[in-house]
């Protein structure tokens, strides 16, 4: 996508600017033989740094065997003044992953990055940690809703939060929870989930899919396939009654469920979605840490960035095909990032002038990007010079 900041709208969705702050955690409770939730404690003062809205996520930072490791991990209950709680599922190969499952525990500190992120129910919950407001909303606008997620292994994550709130603040709400593993061992709060079908039973249901273990009904036996989809979506959910749909897991799952909602005519803008990864291994998340240096002969793009209310300008060679990130990072260490792979939006920064191309995104709304924003780490210059500003 190539676009040209001129044309861009001056108003987006204001964030709050990425900042890391060290915290202690105060908790390590093992989900699975293979994840994790970890608990950190909030100090008073910096518990509005850390105000939250269910679904959103926050970045670890740790130094590993020697090298500094960022990733981000969902918050994954509902907010609660003074702590932060996140899963974490063990990668094949994941180095944090790995290391938090193994050795993390109660007493480490860990630096982390105040809460960001999009995926959060535009319908139910407009305000952070706050859920006398969210009642407040909630009677102010009667009416029954529906909500519909589709999780698999760590993406339940997020759509926990997000559902006990939901159910908590609105005893109108009704809430379907499609989950997928590859066996009952492998689902993540299962005791979490049993309890609010518990509280809840005429207003939760899930629904188990488990692709390496046999279930009663073979709806719910196999991999979510094309086929497995249209059952559900035809003889299970109802697709016409659902006001928001909540989708978080692999790529090909999400983008699966996604164009069978838009094959069934659900407009997008009741889809909300997250990505724990771009299902792309052609194409390595990010470039930062990447070595590069300007082009003597002077071929070079002019990057000029603003961070933290300070100016920095840096070169970068027209053949190095260099993302603004990699090269804001050679000039500034600060500058915000977490998966760099056009996933979370903590690189989001908005252009003031020049053009460039951004490859990939999956973390800003339309209209953010209608207004100028970009994601740095998917963003390459195509004028001599770009103007960026990651305080806006």
């Amino acid at each position: 996508m190539t676009t040209d900041a001129a044309d861009a709208q001056t108003s987006a969705p204001a964030r709050r600017r990425a900042t890391f702050n060290t915290l202690t955690v105060s908790e390590v409770r093992r989900l699975t033989q293979d994840s994790v939730e970890v608990t950190f404690a909030i100090p008073e003062e910096l518990q509005d740094d850390f105000d939250y809205a269910p679904g959103q996520y926050v970045a670890l930072r740790a130094e590993i065997e020697g090298q500094e490791v960022r990733r981000s991990y969902s918050i994954c209950t509902t907010p609660v003044p003074g702590e932060i709680r996140v899963a974490i599922k063990r990668d094949f190969g994941g180095l944090f992953s790995t290391w938090a499952n193994d050795e993390l525990t109660a007493g480490d500190t860990l630096e982390v990055m105040n809460p960001a992120g999009t995926f959060v129910s535009k319908t139910a919950l407009r305000t952070l940690n706050r859920p006398e407001e969210v009642a407040a909303e909630a009677a102010a606008e009667p009416g029954h809703v529906h909500m519909v997620a589709f999780a698999a292994g760590s993406g339940i994550t997020p759509i926990m939060a997000i559902a006990k709130s939901v159910l908590a603040a609105d005893e109108d709400t009704s809430f379907d929870l499609v989950y997928g593993n590859r066996s009952a061992g492998d689902v993540m709060f299962a005791e979490e989930i049993g309890d609010l079908k518990d509280r809840y039973p005429s207003r939760f249901a899930v629904h188990h899919v488990l692709s390496r273990e046999q279930r009663i009904n073979p709806m719910l036996t196999g991999r979510i396939d094309h086929e497995k989809l249209d059952d559900l979506l035809d003889k299970v959910l109802r697709v016409e009654g659902t006001d928001e749909w909540f989708l978080c897991g692999p790529f090909e799952l999400v983008q699966l469920v996604r164009d069978g909602l838009s094959a069934r005519g659900v407009p997008e803008e009741k889809v909300r979605f997250e990505l724990f990864s771009t299902g792309r291994p052609d194409r390595p998340a990010g470039q930062q840490g990447r070595e590069v240096k300007a082009d003597p002969k002077g071929d070079n793009f002019e990057i000029e960035f603003t961070l933290d209310g300070l100016t920095g300008q840096v070169e970068s060679p027209k053949s190095a095909q260099e993302t603004v990130l990699n090269a804001a990072l050679r000039s500034r260490p600060d500058v915000p990032f977490a998966c760099a792979g056009g996933v979370c939006g903590t690189c989001r920064a908005k252009v003031v002038t020049g053009d460039f191309q951004m490859e990939e995104n999956y973390a800003l709304e339309p209209d953010e990007v209608e207004a100028g924003y970009v994601l740095t780490c998917q963003t390459r210059p195509t004028s001599t010079k770009l103007t960026v500003d990651f305080d806006s």
